[in-house]
């Protein structure tokens, strides 16, 4: 797979510079750090972190490039044909979190990988896809992100954009809170469909999109005059995020279980978070708002209301 691998990795590290760029840009503050490691194993990546920006509290954009000689547990368990195989991985992830509790929290990430390479029918695919983590909810803001989320994928099959938002919505949920991590966006995995060009270039169309959408929100809330209530609810709901991640991510769990770079692997992680028992939101409030209206699987292009 290398002729295939050469220009996925070339998109890659270009997706990485031309994202801190544009998050630079929109802080105006913050600069990344840039760290370039190697794995004893084979590989290695580029993590690079914006910390306390003036708009960004965190923000980390990690390019990984890694392999090994068999596949752990969590990239398996729903591929039980590919236990045993070498495996090569390449991808860029993306988390933000900003300290406006008006901004959303966003994830994002593109990954190519491979299975078997060499042998007699390797198997690849391509995943990935954004996602968006409201502290507090817009309407304006949802539908613009689903747009964009649709616009993104609607050149490479009509019927994409509702299989990648229902994907989204069912893989962001917090099973043991019963509650959705946000308001989703597009996730997809396991995707050879369109042969290689086609599903290069549907990745591609993802990863082009991410900035571009996001940036519209951040812009727009970024400056909002916030207080103490509203910064003790963002880091209640950080904390969501937290459970979600060390608990059910198969990013998290595949890069740990296959002796990834911990540090990069848990770049995604808030730099600041609460738990306080018992806590709930008041009822009608914005607070309460969120949980009722935003954090619950909807058609926001179709029926908002």
């Amino acid at each position: 797979m290398n002729a295939e691998t050469d220009p996925v990795r070339a998109y890659l590290t270009g997706l990485q510079d031309s994202i801190c760029a544009a998050l630079e840009a929109e802080d105006g503050a913050g600069r990344f750090s840039d760290e370039r490691w190697r794995r004893p194993e084979g590989g290695g990546g580029r993590t690079r972190i914006l910390s306390e920006g003036a708009v960004f509290e965190k923000a980390g954009v990690a390019f990984s490039d890694v392999g090994g000689t068999e596949l752990p547990p969590a990239a398996t368990a729903r591929r039980p044909e590919l236990s045993g195989k070498s495996w090569s991985a390449l991808g860029v992830s993306v988390v933000i979190h900003p300290r406006n509790p008006y901004a959303p929290t966003c994830h994002a990430n593109i990954r190519f990988f491979v299975a078997g390479a060499g042998g007699p029918a390797p198997a690849w695919w391509f995943g990935g896809g954004w996602d968006l983590t409201p502290y507090y909810g817009f309407d304006e803001d949802a539908v613009h992100w689903h747009a964009a989320a649709r616009d993104a994928v609607a050149p490479h099959g009509a019927a994409l954009h509702a299989r990648f938002k229902k994907s989204c919505d069912d893989y962001f949920y917090l099973r043991h809170r019963g509650e959705q991590r946000g308001i989703g966006g597009l996730f997809f995995d396991d995707f050879d469909e369109l042969g290689f060009e086609g599903s290069f270039a549907l990745a591609r169309g993802v990863g082009d999109a991410f900035i571009p959408a996001y940036r519209h929100i951040v812009a727009r809330r970024k400056t909002a005059a916030f207080g103490e209530r509203e910064r003790t609810h963002q880091l209640r709901r950080r904390g969501r995020y937290v459970e979600f991640n060390l608990l059910q991510d198969r990013g998290t769990l595949f890069g740990l279980q296959s002796g990834g770079r911990t540090e990069s692997i848990l770049m995604s992680l808030p730099p600041l978070v609460r738990w306080d028992y018992g806590a709930a939101p008041e009822a009608g409030s914005p607070e309460a708002l969120l949980l009722e209206r935003y954090l619950k699987p909807r058609d926001w292009l179709g029926d908002p209301k």
